[in-house]
């Protein structure tokens, strides 16, 4: 028998978002580049994104042939431009105050993202060499991840969904991003749900 989808949030109907869905306007264009590993994935946060940010792309690819197309826009485009990326280990985060494309303005601002787990945001990171020379926004999360249901590579990870509301609240400080988390909340919750007792019990809060 086949699963039965819900047609607004493309959620299992037993696992349906939309009492969590609350569309928030902003005025920063989300570009994700997402790894093709993650498009399918149950737990991916980045496709709650176009729910509650209806401006959100979703760039599905990993090598630099993967986003020729991603690069003549960004290249044409007017606007601030930030890669959402950590900075180097020897290096303070910070949040680069450049904007994409020389000498144009008045557009809006851009978060570019990668959606991948951290082994292979690396790798396609390294793949893309034209992503090095973009104004970067780095930030240290004040607090943990809420994200509970995947192993993450690094102590300071964040999901996707929280890496967007985070550059949000740099570039709109006070910003109320209460419509994401929620819908990542919610997400968590039902998956955790539904996760046999044993298995949910791994991921109760310490």
């Amino acid at each position: 028998m086949s699963r039965e989808y819900c047609p607004k949030c493309g959620y299992p109907l037993a696992v349906c978002l939309c009492a969590a869905i609350s569309p928030m306007g902003c005025d920063v264009d989300i570009w994700v580049l997402q790894h093709p590993d993650e498009a399918s994935h149950a737990k991916n946060t980045a496709r709650l994104l176009p729910l509650v940010l209806p401006q959100t792309r979703i760039l599905c690819g990993e090598s630099k042939t993967d986003f020729v197309d991603v690069q003549a826009e960004l290249t044409a485009r007017a606007g601030p431009l930030y890669l959402v990326y950590p900075q180097d280990e020897t290096s303070e985060p910070d949040i680069a105050p450049c904007s994409a494309g020389a000498g144009q303005s008045g557009g809006r601002p851009l978060l570019l993202l990668i959606d991948a787990t951290w082994r292979k945001a690396l790798k396609m990171y390294h793949l893309n060499p034209w992503l090095h020379g973009l104004p970067r926004l780095s930030f240290q999360p004040q607090i943990g991840s809420d994200y509970r249901i995947r192993k993450a590579g690094r102590s300071d990870s964040l999901s996707t969904l929280e890496a967007v509301a985070h550059g949000l609240q740099c570039l709109h400080p006070g910003l109320d991003v209460a419509p994401l988390l929620a819908a990542q909340t919610a997400m968590v919750t039902k998956r955790l749900a539904a996760m046999p007792a044993q298995v949910r019990a791994r991921y109760r809060e310490s």
